[in-house]
């Protein structure tokens, strides 16, 4: 007996774990799919036409964000869908659509073909939240924990280390081939979840899932707190795409037309992204001991201090080093803000939460892209990252008061 009870047991170890290893693959590739485009994006449309500086940032701004824009609108119920449906065909289905939108992107022969693209690229996506919420139902509780803040690294490393990854394709191929090569990658991340992913039915769980929206968020303990925490996901992702549209541009003035500007481009645009790998870990585990909520306000700080002196940058050099500390304070937030999400949430909402804030995530991305082609208008792109700095301080403050109210309300229950 105690052989057969010991079968299943390594069986769910060998499920989650198989789980976890296959979907970090994944979300790794659509955070690289969503951000490689940062160190080409205006250069590939800059040769789809003929644009001035101003028109060029506008539309750079544009193709970037209505990706996000329209994974906002849609995120919500593609989330209800997969509590209803499964989280697995959810995963199937965003794969699949984005391979084949990637493939196309490397074909358009105008910027509005590249725009149409981009939209209908957002209305694929969900990837990444129904990754999260297949782990987090699918996991031994004992591990959920750990496999989530697996699963936030490599959704944090996709999106930060994308950069360079497009940049090194676009340099040693070209802008179309790049394109071409991410979405055979998305194809075989179909085929890897089509065939490794295993989600086991939960019928209780799914029966309470199909109650309406309304019903079980008038329920949910912490609203506020909730709500807090996609704001602070929502400002985060601004000021981190704020010079997405424009970071190629950017380093081509620093480096005055210099022919290598792709290649740099990419490596300063993932210095971020090879920061939180190197930081999350141990930054991981001194949230253990000094608190969540604290390492969420230590990284406010840590980004203020890096922005400022960014928009005061003479070199190439001096904004890697600076945009390798941006990556350090995004390795005390995002996956601490994700930790907080986890506990906060009960499991019949699991994909709606993940979903909604997905979606406050992606109105970042679209706020962000187009407030920097704003202010690179206005000011240039120096003043990119004084106001990135300002939302910053903007975050903090709201972070405080959500805390601040979240334990009033602790004491008083």
């Amino acid at each position: 007996m105690s052989e057969n009870d010991q079968e299943p047991a390594e069986s769910e170890n060998t499920l989650w774990q198989r789980n976890v290893f296959v979907l970090w693959f994944g979300v790794f590739m659509t955070g690289v799919a969503l951000s490689e485009v940062m160190p080409f994006l205006s250069l590939y449309i800059d040769t789809l036409g003929h644009f001035n500086k101003d028109t060029l940032s506008l539309y750079s701004g544009a193709v970037f964000a209505i990706s996000f824009l329209v994974t906002a609108v849609v995120s919500p119920f593609w989330g209800k869908l997969a509590d209803r449906k499964g989280r697995k065909l959810m995963l199937l289905r965003a794969a699949f659509g984005m391979s084949i939108i990637l493939f196309l992107m490397g074909n358009v022969t105008n910027v509005w073909e590249l725009l149409l693209l981009r939209a209908l690229q957002g209305a694929m996506g969900g990837f990444i939240s129904n990754a999260n919420a297949l782990v987090a139902t699918q996991t031994p509780k004992q591990h959920a924990g750990k496999a989530l803040g697996i699963l936030v690294t490599g959704m944090t490393a996709g999106n930060l280390i994308g950069p360079f990854f497009g940049g090194v394709l676009a340099t040693f191929f070209s802008y179309r081939t790049s394109f071409h090569i991410t979405g055979i990658i998305l194809f075989l991340v179909f085929i890897l979840t089509l065939c490794l992913v295993k989600e086991e039915a939960r019928p209780v769980s799914l029966t309470v899932a199909k109650s309406s929206t309304k019903v079980l968020w008038a329920g949910l303990p912490n609203k506020q707190f909730i709500v807090g925490l996609f704001v602070t996901t929502m400002l985060v992702q601004t000021v981190n795409t704020s010079i997405n549209p424009i970071i190629s541009l950017f380093v081509r003035e620093l480096m005055h037309n210099a022919t290598n500007t792709t290649f740099m481009a990419g490596i300063v645009a993932a210095m971020p992204g090879i920061a939180t790998v190197i930081a999350a870990p141990p930054f991981g585990r001194l949230g253990d001991r000094v608190g969540t909520e604290r390492m969420i306000k230590i990284g406010f700080m840590i980004a203020v201090i890096a922005f400022i002196p960014t928009a005061f940058v003479t070199s190439i050099s001096m904004l890697m080093l600076l945009r390798f500390i941006v990556g350090i304070s995004d390795a005390t937030m995002l996956p601490a803000i994700q930790t907080l999400l986890s506990k906060n949430s009960p499991t019949e909402m699991t994909s709606r939460i993940f979903s909604y804030n997905q979606s406050f995530q992606s109105l970042g991305s679209v706020m962000g892209p187009m407030i920097g082609a704003i202010i690179a208008s206005l000011f240039d792109y120096r003043g990119i990252f004084i106001v990135s700095a300002l939302i910053i301080i903007l975050n903090a403050v709201l972070f405080n008061i959500t805390t601040r109210r979240k334990t009033e309300t602790a004491a008083i229950k």
